[in-house]
């Protein structure tokens, strides 16, 4: 890179009115960081902590008009989805990012709640695994996710047992890293299991926060974190480290923005 160029990263996700999860997540991960932040919008939302009331999808063409704005012009090192409803839209940027071997990407590939709700279609989930995972540097699903992505129906008690084996089908069937995370799950810590091979995993562990006043947008923000260590530089192992580090200090750091509304924290990190 040349001298006095700062690396970038991208955002490709949905927008967030409440300005807790989504794009609005993201940009705030890659300032803390230090990184000039690009975004596509794939989506927008009326949200606050409480609901999604409304989602407008951004069509294809719209969301290929800001791919093509950014990528080779600004120095994105890394990228990062979020949030895809729209089928056309999902392979308007896999067309796009193939194109762009030299960036991290990380899919947090949003299709279930963590209630066991499905949040996209069926056509949409099918998009993501034939387009996107195959790009992904690592893809960040959580345990009901890692779960549809492995073909598995079990429930999520039974699913949080199995980490590491889904997390192996997962890097054998797309070819790319896999961090399940465990935030959900009903241990007393958070532990996240990242595969880079069939036999190659680390776990992560950090104690839960007690009664944080905030976690929404969490998802959102570990990987926006994620891809801004790797746009630094940093290996996989210690990217995450450094991003479930981040997230772990937001949400130590919520605070309320109104009655009963709380928002993540501002986790500062150096480049």
């Amino acid at each position: 890179m040349p001298d006095g160029i700062r690396p970038c990263c991208l955002t490709i996700a949905g927008s967030d009115s409440g300005g807790n999860a989504g794009v609005q997540a993201d940009l705030r991960a890659f300032h803390a960081y230090g990184l000039h932040g690009c975004t596509v919008f794939a989506a927008l939302t009326a949200q606050n902590p409480n609901a999604v009331t409304a989602v407008h999808p951004v069509p294809a063409g719209f969301v290929a008009a800001q791919l093509d704005a950014v990528l080779g012009v600004y120095s994105i090192r890394a990228l990062k989805t979020g949030m895809l409803s729209d089928p056309a839209a999902i392979e308007t940027i896999a067309d796009r990012l193939a194109g762009h071997p030299e960036i991290a990407k990380v899919i947090d590939p949003v299709m279930i709640a963590t209630s066991g709700a499905r949040l996209v279609s069926g056509e949409t989930v099918d998009a993501i695994r034939r387009r996107l995972l195959p790009l992904a540097t690592i893809v960040t699903p959580n345990l009901p996710e890692a779960g549809e992505l492995a073909g598995e129906r079990e429930g999520r008690d039974a699913i949080s047992k199995r980490a590491r084996e889904l997390a192996r089908r997962i890097y054998e069937t797309y070819g790319t890293a896999v961090l399940v995370k465990g935030g959900h799950g009903d241990a007393s810590s958070a532990v996240d299991v990242l595969c880079t091979g069939s036999d190659s995993f680390e776990e992560f562990s950090l104690p839960w926060v007690g009664e944080p006043i905030s976690t929404h947008g969490t998802g959102c923000s570990l990987a926006a974190a994620l891809a801004a260590e790797l746009a630094l530089g940093r290996s996989l192992p210690d990217a995450v480290r450094g991003a479930k580090s981040y997230v772990h200090d937001a949400i130590a750091g919520s605070y309320f923005v109104g009655p009963g509304c709380g928002v993540l924290g501002f986790a500062t990190r150096s480049r």
